[in-house]
């Protein structure tokens, strides 16, 4: 099931469904102090009026943040046409209005089309995107407009599932990276009526989705009834795209003091994950009782030793 157990007891991630209103920190602030002030962080950080999947990383989970933010992300979002607001989602100020009347539905289609597969995108003022070291929104908010660069990032899935008057409601599946209220204000752009985003929900984060997620109350009340545990998915659970590489006792010591391992002590690989190892890629490190010992990345050349990223049990560097 995936389902941390005896390895990592207190160590995993929680899928949260988050509601609006609810800013990411105060989900992890709450969950922080209900487990009495355990390690609680998250991967990818969902706006106050967003909704949905909002992975919580718990205890050495902190530790493995860098990978799932990594992973590709669902949304569906309901973008609003004939109106452009400064934040590019319905918390601004409206801008500009125009009529959508004479926008028909095979020119919406038309236009989305245009935005699949790689694309380049400017991220928004309203953001914590760093220029010059200070966040945009920090100048956004003293009504600045800074220059920034754009950034390739790609739209694996852009499909429309409603057209409602000037409502469109849309499925995307993106890479890291995508400012979803971007797309939906460039869709308008490019239709010359403008739009920004009036709602979304994450459906999905990697392998984890909305409806295996907990809503906070839930968590609250999972934890009082000593449930929680059944709901903690595991790291190896959570890192099941990554190759694993077997170890002997002696050598999964060394490694949780850090020490690199030579392919001669590797025992033999266990992998189920699409693109196996290679170089540059992380892998985790089993003992010979199945347990995650740690994170190490393979060797540039052949023959060489994987150097350990994270330890992710015992000793910690």
């Amino acid at each position: 099931m995936g389902l941390a157990h005896s390895c990592a007891v207190v160590d995993g991630v929680l899928t949260i469904k988050k509601e609006a209103g609810w800013t990411s920190h105060d989900v992890v602030a709450k969950v922080r102090h209900l487990l009495g002030g355990v390690k609680v962080g998250h991967a990818g950080t969902l706006d106050p009026a967003a909704t949905g999947v909002l992975p919580l990383l718990i205890g050495r989970g902190t530790r493995i943040a860098e990978y799932l933010v990594e992973w590709d992300k669902e949304y569906r979002a309901v973008l609003r046409l004939g109106e452009t607001t400064d934040t590019q989602d319905a918390t601004g100020t409206v801008l500009m209005s125009r009529e959508t009347d004479q926008v028909a539905p095979e020119a919406i289609q038309q236009v989305v089309d245009r935005f699949r597969g790689p694309i380049e995108q400017v991220p928004p003022m309203y953001s914590a995107v760093k220029v010059g070291g200070v966040p945009l929104y920090k100048s956004a908010r003293a009504g600045k407009t800074i220059a920034r660069d754009a950034r390739t990032i790609i739209i694996h899935t852009l499909e429309i599932l409603a057209i409602q008057g000037r409502d469109v409601t849309l499925r995307i599946v993106c890479s890291k990276g995508t400012y979803v209220r971007t797309l939906c204000a460039d869709i308008g752009e490019a239709l010359g009526i403008g739009g920004h985003m009036l709602a979304l929900e994450r459906r999905r984060v990697g392998s984890l989705t909305i409806d295996h997620a907990l809503t906070v109350d839930e968590v609250v009340n999972r934890h009082v009834l000593g449930r929680l545990g059944e709901d903690l998915l595991s790291l190896d659970h959570v890192l099941d795209q990554l190759a694993i590489m077997v170890v002997d006792g002696e050598t999964a010591d060394r490694v949780r003091h850090g020490v690199p391992v030579s392919v001669a002590k590797i025992l033999r690989w266990d992998s189920a994950a699409d693109g196996a190892y290679g170089s540059h890629k992380p892998v985790r490190i089993h003992d010979i009782d199945g347990c995650l010992v740690a994170i190490a990345k393979c060797p540039e050349i052949s023959g060489g030793s994987f150097k350990i990223e994270k330890v992710l049990t015992g000793q910690e560097i």
